[in-house]
């Protein structure tokens, strides 16, 4: 039932205009506090250590960085040019382009932020 009334007051807030960041982190706080109580921060620095020490997430910046250089070269503009110069012509060669281009991109990436800032 708890989760039923979160996301009714989720919406409301989303409805009203707030920042989807805001809205979720402020329900998600306020709640907590009402379930648990004080005792919800006992468990931060563990959470906080823990993600920390995940070796996997280290990757993540140098993926995003090396999306900001395709953009700074503008050598992922390029790409997008060349793809729409050859599918011009065809209907939907926007489409098509953007699509091929984000797959080309995402396949050198791995990851899904590097390929939004390198589009974007």
């Amino acid at each position: 039932m708890t989760g039923i009334v979160m996301f009714v007051f989720a919406l409301f807030a989303l409805l009203l205009g707030f920042p989807v960041a805001f809205t979720f982190g402020g329900i998600a706080l306020i709640f907590g506090l009402w379930a648990e109580g004080m005792e919800i921060f006992a468990f931060m620095p563990f959470r906080i250590m823990s993600v920390m020490e995940n070796t996997v997430l280290m990757a993540v910046p140098l993926f995003v960085f090396m999306g900001l250089v395709l953009q700074k070269t503008r050598l992922a503009e390029q790409l997008l040019e060349a793809m729409a110069r050859l599918f011009g012509s065809v209907r939907g060669g926007l489409a098509i382009s953007t699509v091929l281009v984000g797959c080309l991109l995402a396949a050198s990436t791995g990851v899904v932020g590097a390929s939004v800032v390198a589009m974007g």
